[in-house]
Formats: structure tokens, sequence, C-alpha cells
């Protein structure tokens, strides 16, 4: 059973902030953070495997709501992977089942985080906090088969390749086929 005691955040804030280390946390995004969610949702690669597009700061305050309002419904726990500048990134347990405790890792950073190990830092943290903290029992992170770097990502954090889901998800340049790598609780958590 979930540990519905087990620290969910502050509903109206969202997700508890989870450090990463001495420069860099995971933390809910906040209204101000418009422009660094509509700087992403203009990212070629962003906009490429996540499927994310943001066109106006207005657009981007809408969605910083829905991701409260997600937390809220228990459906989403997402969070701004921030360190001095502001959010540099995003991570998020997507389709978040309470019943099943299963939910989808979803992530992207801007193109400054990326090559410093954010990504697998990330993963990690988060996946501790949803199976040790939230009590969840099964994780799944899927990602298109021509996207090397996030199979790296799954690989270094420490999720088992599944198999390859044919045709699994519309791009802008049509069908690709995704590999689903799961954690599962039990499974060894790495730093």
């Amino acid at each position: 059973m979930i540990n519905h005691d087990a620290p969910r955040g502050d509903a109206l804030s969202g997700p508890p902030v989870l450090v990463l280390d001495d420069r860099t946390v995971l933390r809910p995004w906040e209204p101000s953070d418009a422009g660094a969610l509509l700087t992403a949702g203009q990212e070629p690669e962003i906009q490429r495997w996540n499927l994310f597009t943001v066109g106006s700061a207005e657009q981007a305050r809408g969605r910083i709501a829905r991701m409260r309002e997600r937390w809220e419904a228990g459906t989403g726990a997402v969070w701004a992977i921030a360190d001095h500048s502001g959010p540099v990134g995003l991570i998020g347990c997507n389709e978040l089942d309470l019943t099943n405790r299963s939910a989808e890792l979803v992530y992207w950073l801007l193109p400054a985080a990326r090559g410093r190990g954010l990504a697998v830092a990330s993963v990690r943290r988060v996946t501790r906090w949803a199976v040790e903290e939230f009590g969840l029992h099964r994780l799944r992170l899927c990602h298109s088969t021509a996207n090397p770097a996030s199979c790296r990502v799954a690989q270094k954090a420490g999720y088992a390749f599944e198999g390859t889901m044919r045709g699994a998800l519309l791009h802008e340049d049509g069908w690709h086929d995704q590999h689903l790598h799961a954690f599962l609780r039990g499974d060894p958590l790495t730093a």
C-alpha cells in the first residue's frame, strides 16, 4: 500500500524540494519560472524529443498552474531542476497511478545544463523519492530509439531495459519506436 503519510509536499506549492547537491535542487515550478519554461518550449532538442512547445509566457504560466493541479489531484509530480540561476531543466512523474503505484519519468535539460550529469542525478533522486518516500512500485522511462542520450541516462540511473515498443509515439517527423526501461521497488538504488 502507498504510504499516504509520506511527505507529499504542500498541496499549494507542489512536491517536496529534493536536494541533488550543494548547487542544485529539484523544486516545484513557480509562476516566476515562466520565462525558463518558455525558453525550453522553444528549444529544438526539447521540442524534438519531448513534444513540448510553449509559445508565450501566458502558456508557460498555464502549464505551471496545471503542474500544481496535477500534484493536488495525485496524477503527477513535476519539479524544476534548479541551480543558482533558476530552472535549468524539468523532471517529473507523469501518468502517476496511485492505485497501481506506478508512474512514467520524464525529463529535459536546457542546453547549458547538458553534459554535467544532471539528468542521471535527477532521475536517481526522483526514483529514490518515488520508491522510498512516496511508495511507488514501478517507474518506467521511455524514449525514442533515435535518442541514444536518453538510453544512456536510463542505464546509468539503474533502469533495466525491457524492450522496444514499435510505433509507440508520434513525433514531428513521424512515428518512433520507443525503448522501455523500468525500475521496480527492490531494484538496487544507485547513488
